[in-house]
């Protein structure tokens, strides 16, 4: 029964990607975006302060795959590009009371960062993964699908359907949702393509591992930006001695240094409103790159890649390698 409830919620995910029509001449985007052979490459550079730069051009850059230098073809800034957002959020027990808090701060930030033709949907995720919003534009029809957060915890066959866990106990399928948002919604879309987690990082019970969720959001050109925000009461106030609370952080930088994105920590001095005013700075300060490789074998074999910059007190944050697939696979 779960395996059938995990093929419909796959298939109705599959169902509900828009089908965009094909733009005018006028609004055509760039050639990056459908040109299967060229690579693309989402980059961040920061100075020695760790502060955002975003005036740079693309002289400024060096793309090198498994060590070989490759001429870029195609660069833009953050503004030539649209961008989708999916937003995954943790309604684990242990995120009980995070939950409010959490509706506040997502409704202000898709208020602030989405432009025309951005998209957002939004992913609750604890037993099970249950899609809230699937793709819109509206910040208004985003914050009522936050309305949705509820608590999953012990509780089987909720919402649309489960991911299903083979063996084991259920409690956080962390893995199975970032999964799940890159294959399922994120592959066949264009552009910028972000996955924002607010979570703890702890995952108990998924059936893909965290390499499955990486390559699913490799293969997607997906990056991955991590919200570490946890409640020390959910765990006794221990939490960073076990389960939780802090332990779940190197996941967290696991998942989000191999896709190029980054990991921010909710403190007591570091709000989850602050943390969402500099991810919105650091999405809109970015730069894509995009190359055809000289290694013409479309084997599906993984890529190393490595961006360098022309000025050393620089260093760009980008995905760790892509996946060569073939022009005819899915």
């Amino acid at each position: 029964m779960r395996i059938l409830l995990f093929l419909a919620l796959a298939g109705a995910l599959c169902a509900q990607t828009p089908q965009n029509p094909p733009p005018s001449a006028d609004e055509a985007p760039p050639t990056i975006q459908v040109d299967v052979n060229v690579v693309n490459v989402l980059a961040s550079v920061r100075d020695k302060r760790g502060g955002l730069v975003a005036n740079l051009d693309q002289h400024d850059f060096s793309i090198f795959e498994d060590g070989k230098p490759q001429d870029i073809k195609y660069f833009a800034r953050e503004t030539d590009l649209p961008l989708t957002i999916g937003l995954l959020i943790d309604v684990s027990g242990s995120q009980r009371n995070l939950l409010d808090i959490e509706r506040s701060a997502a409704s202000q930030f898709f208020s602030q960062v989405l432009r025309k033709k951005d998209e957002a949907f939004l992913i609750s995720f604890g037993e099970e993964v249950e899609l809230l919003q699937d793709y819109t534009g509206s910040a208004r029809l985003l914050t009522r699908g936050m309305d949705g957060l509820r608590i999953s915890s012990g509780v089987g066959g909720y919402g649309p359907g489960p991911v299903p866990t083979a063996g084991g106990p259920r409690g956080t399928v962390l893995y199975d949702a970032v999964y799940l948002a890159a294959d399922e919604k994120l592959r066949t879309e264009v552009g910028r393509k972000v996955i924002v987690l607010i979570t703890d990082g702890v995952d108990q019970g998924s059936q893909k591992s965290i390499d499955a969720a990486v390559e699913a959001a490799q293969k997607a050109d997906a990056v991955i930006y991590s919200i570490d925000y946890s409640d020390p009461r959910a765990y006794g106030g221990f939490g960073t001695f076990g389960i939780g609370g802090g332990a779940g952080e190197s996941y967290l930088h696991k998942m989000s240094d191999a896709t190029g994105g980054h990991v921010y920590k909710v403190g007591r001095n570091h709000s989850l409103e602050e943390v969402f005013r500099e991810l919105q700075e650091e999405m809109r300060s970015q730069y894509s790159l995009g190359f055809t490789s000289t290694n013409q074998v479309r084997d599906g074999s993984y890529r190393k890649l490595e961006v360098r910059m022309k000025n050393k007190d620089l260093k760009a944050q980008v995905r760790k390698g892509y996946y060569a697939t073939r022009t005819d696979a899915r």
